[in-house]
């Protein structure tokens, strides 16, 4: 197997930490969603509850 030269093996640390860091994102964003999901659900604001429901749908998509 042929060894990495350093600039590619930067460039693999980098894509890695791009998707570590695009997924923390993505769970922030999940989480966040989710309180004001139930929290729209607690006050029956409907219109909130849809709007964000569908924010919900294409972060899953």
């Amino acid at each position: 197997m042929e060894k990495m030269d350093v600039s590619g093996y930067a460039a693999m640390l980098g894509l890695f930490a791009e998707m570590v860091w695009d997924e923390a994102i993505r769970k922030q964003k999940e989480q966040t969603l989710y309180r004001e999901i139930d929290s729209a659900l607690a006050r029956g604001d409907e219109q909130t509850f849809i709007a964000l429901a569908q924010q919900w749908k294409e972060l899953h998509s």
